[in-house]
């Protein structure tokens, strides 16, 4: 009789690896539990790594098993609602806005295509190989394979962390004088917008000649058109910087018209 998808995927392991796993498995739920707790941008970063982590544990030990159950089927149907409930933008909001200081709101930004078709996927499974591989090694007593990828396994696991939480820290953020824009890919420094500043911020005309900082990510770009041109130092995608002198600029927030709501409140002329 199956005793469940852990029990049944671990079941004919040593002692050893059934408590790495075991021990790991609980690690990373605490770590879940925490980041589900305090709502900060860093727990957004350890959300989207751990509840997929997740999800790829529940899969691997469903085909681990002698066979696919249906407490196998319902694990990962479970597992899969919970990614795509800390996927979802109004999410990443909640979470940024927890780090925000006194009266300022902290809106996401969408990330570009690549990055997110691409990029953070693989950085993703960097990590959760880069955890998991070296410990289950050792467990299995593969003394110097297993030294090795704990080794480079946390190394890249760090590196990967540090990649993808860069994407937790690109956002708006509306301050009582104007707003700010904080996009590490475009610009090496946030740059502060006062209101008395702006003519108009809604959506990209479709004829607009504004500056691009979407960064190539996809959904609806806003348009900031302001009363003169400011100096913005911007990234020129070769790990230099440039100085462009705008008077109009474009960015794509993860939810458009909640940012617009929002700013609208701010007193941000909204057209």
């Amino acid at each position: 009789m199956s005793g469940g998808p852990l029990h049944d995927a671990v079941g004919g392991r040593s002692t050893a690896v059934r408590l790495v796993v075991l021990i790991g498995l609980g690690l990373w739920w605490c770590a879940g539990l925490v980041a589900l707790l305090v709502p900060r941008s860093t727990a957004l970063t350890a959300l989207r790594i751990v509840v997929p982590g997740g999800l790829a544990a529940a899969i691997a030990a469903a085909f681990a098993g002698p066979s696919v159950a249906a407490a196998d089927a319902a694990t990962v149907a479970v597992a899969s609602l919970a990614t795509l409930a800390v996927l979802v933008p109004w999410i990443g909001d909640r979470w940024v806005d927890g780090s925000s200081y006194g009266p300022e709101r902290r809106l996401l930004l969408r990330p570009p295509v690549l990055i997110s078709a691409v990029l953070a996927p693989v950085a993703w499974l960097v990590v959760v190989l880069g955890v998991s591989v070296g410990p289950l090694l050792l467990a299995s007593e593969q003394w110097i394979v297993g030294f090795l990828a704990l080794a480079v396994g946390w190394a890249l696991a760090a590196a990967g962390t540090r990649s993808l939480h860069q994407l937790a820290r690109r956002w708006v953020v509306l301050v009582p004088t104007g707003l700010v824009i904080h996009d590490s890919l475009t610009m090496p420094e946030p740059q502060l917008v006062l209101r008395r500043m702006i003519t108009r911020l809604g959506p990209a005309l479709a004829d607009t000649t504004a500056d691009d900082l979407t960064a190539g990510a996809s959904g609806l770009a806003l348009q900031l058109d302001l009363v003169e041109p400011v100096d913005l130092l911007l990234r020129d995608g070769n790990n230099a910087t440039k100085t462009k002198t705008t008077a109009s600029l474009l960015f794509t927030p993860s939810r458009p018209k909640h940012l617009l709501d929002a700013a609208s409140k701010q007193k941000i002329p909204i057209g």
